[in-house]
């Protein structure tokens, strides 16, 4: 079986998604999986390209357990090809991925939050422009969130990919 490619993208790509990218990793390598998934994130704004994740994100992420790295990139439609699911953070990240969807595109779509075991409907919220509280909230949304997404991906032997 090939890997599984998991994009998680948000809009400037310093905070949400590379640290849902973070969480998927560790627990990946936790669970022994690390040959069956690869994984990266990016934004859909231009803001931040090549610049590290958010300290305060990171701050957040390592006082949970979790430490990662990552460089900002922006989404490029290529990224329709080069991996098998796709997940914004948020409506409008969602609208923009989706815009540039071609015909032929590989990737399936989703919400983040579709795998949210609490609130399948809401968006990952930008804690941006917020305090410690922002990040703790998304930092719990992402946990619980990238685990109903790798259970599913484990329980359903990474099926339900090709019947959406």
């Amino acid at each position: 079986m090939s890997k599984v490619k998991v994009l998680f993208v948000c809009l400037g790509n310093i905070c949400r998604s590379p640290l849902a990218e973070g969480i998927f990793r560790q627990r990946v390598i936790e669970q022994g999986l690390s040959d069956h998934f690869d994984m990266d994130s990016c934004g859909t704004a231009a803001y931040h390209i090549g610049k590290g994740p958010d300290t305060r994100s990171m701050a957040n992420a390592e006082k949970n357990g979790v430490i990662y790295d990552h460089s900002a990139r922006q989404f490029d439609v290529q990224d329709f090809y080069d991996f098998d699911i796709i997940l914004p953070m948020d409506d409008s990240n969602f609208e923009d991925v989706i815009s540039l969807r071609p015909p032929d595109a590989k990737a399936k779509v989703m919400k983040m939050r579709h795998f949210d075991p609490v609130d399948r409907e809401s968006d990952v919220p930008d804690p941006y422009y917020g305090g410690e509280k922002g990040f703790q909230e998304v930092f719990e949304i992402l946990d619980r969130s990238i685990d109903g997404l790798l259970e599913e991906l484990i329980i359903n032997n990474v099926t339900f990919l090709s019947a959406m």
